[in-house]
């Protein structure tokens, strides 16, 4: 049977931000909450400082020689970083793979509606599938099919660029297109 994690652990020390007293380093360079730099003092002696003007003392910088601490309010600082990563997370796309299906004998005003639908999937960020699906006899006509993948890949040149040329697979042919790089 384990046993609950210990408070005091020494791994749970290593996940706790280092802030006030956790801070053991024998000498700190500490900024002040304007950014004007207090000099290189103790931590008990920062600590003293920030505690006077009510704020926390925060390593920043574990790195530097001697480790870089700033006084500030620990709980705002907290939030600003949670925002910050929230709006990076926001700002993500994550590219989904659309599918655009049709045969090989379609008409005209289908055709033209499939091409209007992979413009916006390559305009969202999204990698287009373009699938020919044959039916019975159909499959002889394979070079019918790669000549309409073809014109498909020539009509979306603007926005995307072929990355795997038509091949058949089973009873489809299929190509993939994906949104053009910016600098393309």
């Amino acid at each position: 049977m384990a046993l609950p994690p210990q408070p005091n652990s020494a791994r749970n020390l290593r996940n706790l931000p280092q802030i006030n007293e956790r801070i053991r380093f024998p000498k700190i360079r500490v900024v002040d909450t304007d950014g004007a730099q207090l000099g290189i003092l103790t931590p008990a002696e920062a600590l003293r400082i920030a505690e006077e003007k009510e704020l926390d003392l925060v390593l920043v910088s574990d790195k530097a020689d001697p480790p870089v601490c700033r006084i500030m309010d620990y709980g705002k600082y907290k939030f600003e970083q949670e925002k910050r990563a929230r709006e990076a997370r926001k700002k993500q796309h994550n590219v989904e793979v659309k599918e655009v299906k049709m045969r090989y004998k379609i008409d005209e005003h289908d055709y033209q509606v499939r091409v209007n639908q992979a413009q916006r999937f390559l305009k969202a960020g999204d990698k287009v599938k373009a699938t020919i699906t044959f039916r019975g006899r159909e499959i002889q006509h394979t070079d019918l099919a790669q000549q309409l993948l073809m014109r498909l890949a020539s009509d979306l040149k603007e926005l995307g660029e072929v990355q795997q040329a038509p091949k058949k697979e089973g009873r489809n042919m299929m190509m993939m297109l994906g949104p053009k790089k910016a600098g393309s």
